[in-house]
């Protein structure tokens, strides 16, 4: 496979981008990059009745987020090859349902909706379930295979509306392979004539993604599952127009996590995570929903679990930045069946990335939380507590929640800790571990270690009798990270303020 890979993803601008959206997304651009290609991103707004404004501009933004945006299109360069909205194609698909019709590959039906209700409500009364536009009833519809020529021309010249379908031939085995899938088979007599042009003098989904993707020079279809039972059609049309047929790779489903079913933003709500990568707000509407970014998810997080999900490398390895999901993906490890999402796994991941982070971008990350939240702090220590805290963190707003007693005081004691390890002897202790602080010159973090453990030796203590109050009285918390670390970060004032107040409070 050359540097000729031409791969698309061609959302609809109906909403925000699901995260199913941007896995297609992410699978098409890993693909392209594998093979030196393009990756072109092309908005399908034919169907102006589900348009949403500023859905569009969600979409490139999202992509953009997530590290993946197009070389070309929307969002991309303009190589020539647009426009890349098909709403502003509207004039060019026409010409194509025109060449269909000259070579006897389309036929031009006038029945109402009306009319297509009522066969449907006959043959529904007559036990046949399904009813179909196709080979066998074409024949008994008002159509330009049953209408003399003159009426046809008579009625088109009237104004009557029209559509244009395909004519499917009878009884044709179409065959294609699928990248994911293998062989797919399926015969025209289960085929329906789809519309491929509307009355409203727009193209179908199906008739524009063809001419689209032959103009564009799209080498592979990437896109989800849900594509798969239009295959067919698709290849009968690339046939029809006597284009070459692209490759294709059906996806499988997003699952939700607790059952069967397709992901969907109620399941999200449902147990409290998102599933759209960014924030998203209909102007409109006022609807709203959370996304990824917001959560507080790195970006490659957010990509190495979207990969996963669906993807098996092969080997053990789990995480990996784009460059090395570049480097191993490959069409044939996407799996057939559906993957179930896993929200604490995606924690997971972002846990990882937080922990990969050097000191001093950990520092910033909590510099950046606490100047959004207006707390005072000592910039010469963030670094130290950053690191202390990334520990029990997985998100970068948990450095500062873990670790807020190091930016205020306590108001509240942990009750287990004071009921277990808070008693009657305590305050005493706390008021011996003051009488020593306050004759420290140096406050650091080895001077007050060696502080506490002289107290412990001469005293015949254990750490046990006296750590956990310790830790209590200045943190308010019953575990964490090093009083010693701590005890230099809150400086001597602070932290003998502090153990006097809790004698005070805990008596």
């Amino acid at each position: 496979m050359g540097s000729n890979v031409r791969v698309r993803f061609a959302p609809s601008p109906t909403g925000p981008l699901h995260i199913g959206g941007v896995r297609t997304a992410l699978y098409n651009y890993l693909f392209a990059k594998k093979h030196g290609g393009d990756f072109l991103l092309r908005i399908e707004d034919t169907d102006q009745t589900r348009f949403v404004p500023g859905a569009e501009k969600y979409i490139v933004e999202s992509l953009a987020w997530c590290g993946i945006s197009p070389d070309e299109g929307i969002g991309g360069e303009d190589r020539g090859n647009g426009p890349y909205r098909q709403s502003e194609r509207k004039a060019m698909y026409r010409e194509y349902a025109e060449r269909l019709l000259a070579s006897d590959k389309a036929y031009i039906a006038f029945d109402s909706a009306d009319e297509l209700d009522v066969m449907r409500q006959m043959a529904k009364e007559a036990g046949a379930a399904n009813w179909q536009y196709n080979y066998i009833t074409r024949g008994n519809m008002k159509n330009s295979l049953t209408l003399p020529k003159e009426e046809v021309e008579a009625k088109m010249a009237a104004g009557e509306p029209y559509v244009v379908r395909i004519k499917l031939p009878r009884d044709h085995e179409v065959r294609f392979e699928d990248n994911i899938r293998g062989w797919v088979s399926v015969n025209t007599n289960n085929m329906d004539d789809k519309v491929l042009f509307k009355a409203d003098g727009m193209p179908t989904y199906h008739l524009a993604n063809i001419v689209d993707d032959h103009l564009m020079g799209i080498t592979h279809v990437i896109r989800g599952e849900e594509w798969l039972p239009s295959a067919p059609l698709h290849v009968m049309l690339y046939e029809a127009f006597e284009w070459s047929c692209p490759e294709f790779a059906h996806l499988p489903l997003l699952l939700k996590p607790d059952g069967p079913g397709k992901l969907s933003k109620r399941d999200g709500d449902r147990l409290g995570f998102p599933v759209f990568p960014i924030d998203w707000k209909n102007e409109q509407t006022g609807e709203s929903a959370n996304g990824y970014r917001e959560f507080g998810f790195y970006p490659d997080a957010f990509i190495n679990m979207l990969a996963l999900l669906g993807w098996n490398p092969g080997t053990e390895q789990e995480i990996f930045d784009l460059a090395e999901l570049i480097t191993a993906f490959d069409l044939s490890k996407v799996s057939k069946s559906g993957a179930k999402f896993d929200f604490e796994k995606g924690k997971w991941f972002n846990q990882n990335y937080l922990r990969g982070l050097s000191q001093n971008q950990l520092a910033s990350e909590l510099k950046r939380e606490l100047d959004n939240s207006g707390l005072t702090y000592k910039e010469e220590f963030l670094g130290k507590i950053a690191s202390m805290m990334s520990e029990r963190a997985t998100f970068s707003k948990d450095l500062m929640t873990e670790g807020m007693f190091l930016f205020q005081a306590p108001v509240e004691y942990d009750e287990k800790t004071r009921k277990k390890k808070w008693r009657q002897e305590s305050a005493q202790m706390m008021q011996d571990l003051v009488n020593r602080f306050v004759d420290l010159k140096d406050f650091t973090e080895g001077p007050v270690e060696e502080a506490f453990k002289n107290y412990l030796s001469e005293n015949d203590l254990g750490f046990g009798k006296v750590g956990p109050s310790f830790r209590l009285a200045v943190t308010g918390k019953g575990m964490g990270p090093s009083m010693f670390v701590i005890c230099e970060v809150l400086g001597k004032e602070e932290v003998i303020e502090r153990i006097k107040k809790a004698i005070r409070v805990l008596g």
